[in-house]
């Protein structure tokens, strides 16, 4: 019992050791073509651990999407702290970095579609946001959270082929 004792200790300190997410990188992660160099519709799913000790468990992913000739991607992510103010759970907005830290964690880019096949496919992913069901709704465990949001874009969108990582908890709740 003291061995388990010891380790939560060491874990929670840790855990609470970290930055702030005040104060934690937002910076780009040199993974997305910059508009200026790259002229193509883009599709750009990522991911990266979540924030302090969720992300021992638990990731937060979102899209980029960039139509062709675009200056800027517009970036969708569900975010709970959007609900709390009372405004929609999908956060909205325009960068010419969607692959930015999530909060010190630095992004995985979990799929990329580029040229024609995004160009087709945009209309479909912004009709699929417009319809997402639990928009003015948020909850870790089990969801509707960030995980339930890109699952419903790839159910809603089966040409991304769109796989999750095991740690999108709360991918499962569109079913």
């Amino acid at each position: 019992m003291k061995f388990f004792t010891v380790v939560f200790i060491i874990l929670l300190l840790n855990a609470c050791s970290h930055d702030s997410w005040q104060t934690a990188s937002r910076e780009p992660a040199g993974i997305a073509s910059l508009p200026s160099e790259d002229s193509r519709a883009v599709i750009e799913f990522y991911a990266a651990d979540a924030f302090s000790w969720r992300g021992w468990f638990a990731v937060h992913p979102w899209v980029a999407i960039k139509e062709e000739k675009a200056i800027e991607y517009s970036v969708y992510e569900v975010v709970g702290w959007q609900v709390k103010q009372g405004l929609p759970a999908i956060k909205h907005y325009q960068t010419a970095t969607p692959d930015r830290y999530w909060y010190g964690s630095r992004p995985e880019l979990l799929l990329s579609i580029k040229g024609d096949k995004a160009s087709l496919l945009i209309p479909k992913i912004k009709a699929a946001i417009a319809l997402y069901p639990w928009m003015n709704e948020y909850r870790v465990f089990p969801g509707p959270n960030s995980n339930t949001f890109v699952a419903w874009l790839g159910a809603q969108v089966p040409e991304l082929e769109l796989v999750l990582p095991f740690s999108a908890i709360g991918s499962g709740y569109i079913n």
